[in-house]
């Protein structure tokens, strides 16, 4: 027993801070900046913007291909609903599909109230961001406009 009590007296940890290990590390430094704040204080305004401009681009651009595969899927899907209805394929009842949708609504309607503080709050951290990277959110406004028009 004594000799555990001594094994445990001998034993000494040393407690490293993580961040500032990292800090002094150069990759770290160049990759992440030295401070965390906004990236107005990282990056210069022509980075700031080229950063901005090229992820809205590719936002711009891929939300413009699956808007355009969606909007061909759901009106290729009602074209083909009507077609075998005139044809008399398929029977719809549209008096049940009008119950349905408004029965449909009231439970979004009832769903959105619900979610009202959430949605304040991701508004709130939104705007907070905008303010923080004006230079980055209008290269991605304008790179994302870019985007859906090419």
């Amino acid at each position: 027993m004594a000799d555990r009590e001594a094994e445990n007296e001998e034993e000494v940890y040393e407690v490293v801070d993580i961040t500032e290990y990292a800090r002094r590390q150069q990759w770290w430094g160049r990759l992440f900046g030295n401070n965390s704040g906004p990236m107005a204080e990282k990056y210069s305004v022509a980075t700031q913007i080229a950063i901005g401009g090229v992820s809205g681009w590719c936002a711009g651009y891929v939300f413009q291909k699956v808007g355009k595969i969606a909007a061909t899927a759901v009106g290729g899907g009602f074209l083909l609903l009507q077609i075998a209805n005139n044809s008399g394929y398929v029977q719809v009842d549209w008096k049940r599909v009008e119950k349905d949708v408004n029965k449909a609504k009231k439970h979004l309607k009832k769903r959105a109230d619900q979610a009202g503080p959430e949605l304040n709050s991701f508004i709130e951290d939104s705007s907070e961001f905008v303010k923080k990277n004006v230079v980055v959110t209008s290269g991605f406004i304008g790179g994302f406009l870019l985007g859906l028009a090419s």
